[in-house]
């Protein structure tokens, strides 16, 4: 999964709006695609600075108020007029993409909107908070290698204290309308922020980059840099997060709901279909989702009673999950470096093989790094981007909080998903792709970036992985996870099912543990909808490759098919089936 959340943005007010005269098509959709990035970027700082976006890097937004919300609404109408203007018959290929995506963001945005989900500005699995703390950690994508730099943080930080007041502020009117988290995610959040808190503040996250100054910093500005970064942890940051967690204890916690899904909460029935809408991509409803991945489930199942037939294991499924669960053998490591290299191994099994799948490959530097403690407990396997300019490589980050539990059986797909040909692949040639406007080279599509991903894992056996049936039963098993999503994450939140039965369900259908699960099923009850891009997607490049494959025949080549998938950056599906049809019937 890629660590990014969409339409948390805000526009700078400066901003003017200019009328277009409607009667007329002169709009140039390329300088509209320029604008349209610049105004993306003011938006949203913090995912400038992760795309590299520099001149943002002091900036933080408050995207839960009132009045962001209000310019998000002006930004959008202002693209609609600008897209109105567009003669769309005399656009390019890529243009016609370009144009098709800012009308869909648009539209999406719009939806979004007029639902009340920044009542809930805060959860334990990602946003500003998490964000703000890897960027403290100076390993991030916050820049600290001048004067400017640290500066530019310690304006941000300080930005981000008055950002904890509002989130209360609005958490406080969620409180009021009854919209509020489960309970059982609100008490996550509460250790996220106590252990930002330290006796010490050269112990603390946020003076990281303090204790990592570049070479060339004089004794003086170290001092300056020291001193003004500790006044503000100690005099404004900490008693804020004291302050949140005092309000998280007495009022919020107690205000919560018992329970799982949003469509228990006002108009959650409506944010939950745009959710759906944003993260799939498609037209699909929850209830055909949901059957969806009934069927899938039944199809897996069925593969992985082959698995446990292949090894000689005489009990039941379950048994099975157990098994496989606890088996020591898949146990072995005794330190987190192992765990990392591991997959340093696996990366060295496949990179002979990719050439013979992979004309298109990226530029970018690409590592394995372990998760960050403070994110550690609650934290999924991530590839979080590198730079576009080749000055930050892309990081596959794996959280290790128990190492003598860590099972690896499905170590070798979730690197082919996180990392090569997966996202890192996808990623990098979308960042690098100069034919791209700037837009489109940071633009992200759930159902286009995980499907790409979970598509990729079906390639280990060509890549010469999976060699051990137990290594292939982690790929079923991270494919039935997939499956298991779309039951669960339309189950929670349009069906009424509670957190139990949701952890029931995975729990007789997969071979996780029992404590991976819970901490999935929370993520799915903190961001509805997110889950069903990874299958939505997955199924979709399948079905468009087995197309290619029966109508093409011996034209067919596996390289131009994953070119013609990679090329033209993250699209909604239905582009990207557009794009793979006309592959089919031109050859071009």
């Amino acid at each position: 999964m890629r660590n990014l959340y969409l339409f948390s943005t805000m526009i700078l007010t400066s901003l003017l709006f200019v009328n277009c005269k409607s009667e007329e098509k002169t709009g140039d959709i390329n300088a509209i695609t320029k604008t349209y990035f610049e105004y993306k970027n003011a938006l949203n700082p913090l995912e400038a600075t992760q795309n590299g976006q520099n001149q943002f890097n002091d900036q933080l937004v408050f995207e839960m108020t009132d009045s962001h919300r209000k310019k998000q609404a002006e930004f959008y109408a202002k693209y609609e007029q600008e897209l109105a203007s567009v003669d769309t018959t005399s656009l390019s290929e890529e243009e016609k993409n370009s144009f098709d995506i800012i009308a869909w963001e648009v539209s999406v945005g719009k939806d979004l909107l007029k639902q009340n989900a920044n009542l809930t500005p805060i959860h334990q699995f990602w946003g500003t908070h998490l964000t703000m703390g890897q960027f403290a950690s100076a390993e991030s994508a916050q820049p600290f290698k001048t004067e400017k730099d640290y500066q530019n943080f310690l304006k941000r930080m300080d930005a981000y204290t008055v950002w904890l007041d509002s989130a209360m502020v609005y958490m406080k009117k969620g409180i009021q309308e009854k919209v509020v988290l489960p309970k059982a995610l609100a008490e996550k959040i509460i250790p996220q922020f106590q252990d930002v808190i330290t006796p010490n503040v050269e112990d603390n996250l946020f003076y990281s980059s303090c204790k990592k100054f570049p070479a060339d910093f004089t004794q003086e500005q170290k001092d300056q840099f020291s001193e003004a970064y500790a006044d503000l942890i100690n005099t404004k940051l900490t008693p804020q997060f004291q302050k949140l967690i005092a309000f998280m204890k007495s009022d919020y916690v107690p205000a919560c709901r018992t329970t799982s899904g949003i469509g228990s909460l006002k108009g959650g029935n409506d944010l939950y279909k745009a959710y759906v809408k944003q993260w799939t991509t498609n037209t699909k409803t929850p209830e055909e989702i949901h059957e969806l991945g009934l069927k899938e489930v039944a199809r897996i199942k069925a593969e992985m009673e082959n698995v446990k037939a292949q090894v000689g294991f005489k009990g039941t499924i379950i048994e099975f999950f157990e098994h496989v669960r606890n088996k020591p053998e898949l146990k072995p490591f005794k330190t987190p470096e192992e765990v990392i290299a591991n997959f340093e191994r696996v990366h060295k099994i496949i990179e002979p093989n990719v050439n013979k799948f992979f004309s298109l490959q990226p530029k970018t530097a690409f590592r394995i790094k372990r998760t960050e403690a403070f994110r550690e407990k609650t934290a999924s396997a991530e590839y979080s981007q590198g730079a576009a300019d080749g000055s930050r490589p892309g990081t596959f980050y794996v959280p290790i909080p128990d190492v003598a539990n860590y099972n690896y059986y499905g170590d070798e797909d979730l690197f082919l998903h996180e990392a090569i040909p997966g996202h890192h692949f996808q990623i990098s040639l979308q960042q690098e792709n100069q034919l791209l406007p700037d837009f489109r080279k940071f633009n992200w599509f759930g159902a286009y970036g995980e499907g790409w991903a979970l598509y990729t894992e079906s390639l280990g056996k060509e890549l010469g992985l999976y060699k051990d049936p137990y290594q292939y039963f982690g790929m079923l098993g991270n494919e039935m996870h997939r499956a298991i999503r779309l039951v669960v994450d339309t189950g929670i939140h349009s069906k009424g099912w509670t957190r139990e039965q949701a952890i029931q369900y995975s729990l007789d259908n997969e071979a996780e543990s029992e404590a991976s699960i819970i901490a999935e099923i929370e993520r799915y009850m903190a961001i509805p909808g997110q889950a069903l891009s990874y299958k939505i997607g997955q199924l979709k490049i399948l079905e468009l490759r087995k197309k290619a494959e029966e109508k093409m025949n011996d034209k067919f080549d596996i390289k131009v098919f994953h070119q013609k998938v990679l090329e033209s950056g993250s699209l909604p599906l239905a582009l990207l089936e557009k794009k793979i049809n006309n592959w089919i019937a031109t050859g071009k």
